[in-house]
């Protein structure tokens, strides 16, 4: 598959009638469209965050998407994160409404969202909310369907990582 295939392509999702955290599967289809198209056309905190003071490049050779996470890390609480780059809707909608979940939580809170939507998204739940005590992955929910769509994980997990290696120092990631 060559970069950039997946770009301007929203991945239709077809699934059986039952639910998932009170959606009917065409309801969850449906949000997850909705949600996807809204972000990637007006994705929130895509900027270059100029006070950051913890930055990480991510780059999804299969796809083409390449973009970089900004933080300001205060106290071991992320002050403030933005992101900027390119990518398809599924990589630039996760980047957007990761930066809003991540925002004004602790370091530690923010890796648990990172390893709690890996999970989800990747099928291999590593940590239930109920032992992570975190706030839970809310809306990011829509993403789950996103897992049967192995190809589209890493566009979805793309910004997660990056926010990831960003928290811990790591400049550049690949999902390679």
């Amino acid at each position: 598959m060559e970069a950039g295939v997946c770009r301007d392509k929203l991945t239709t999702i077809h699934y059986s009638p039952f639910t998932i955290h009170g959606f009917n599967m065409s309801e969850l289809t449906e949000l997850y469209q909705q949600v996807i198209l809204d972000h990637n056309k007006k994705p929130r905190n895509f900027r270059k965050l100029e006070t950051a003071n913890h930055s990480a490049e991510g780059f999804n050779p299969l796809c083409g998407d390449h973009l970089t996470v900004y933080l300001n890390l205060e106290e071991d609480a992320v002050k403030e994160i933005s992101f900027e780059g390119s990518g398809c809707a599924i990589s630039k909608a996760a980047a957007s409404m990761m930066t809003q979940a991540v925002k004004g939580k602790s370091k530690q809170q923010a890796e648990t969202l990172f390893k709690e939507f890996h999970g989800m998204v990747a099928g291999d739940d590593e940590i239930s909310e109920e032992e992570s005590g975190s706030d839970g992955l809310g809306n990011l929910r829509v993403f789950s369907g996103v897992r049967e769509f192995p190809v589209r994980v890493k566009c979805a997990t793309l910004p997660w990582h990056t926010m990831h290696a960003a928290l811990n120092n790591r400049g550049l990631i690949s999902t390679e």
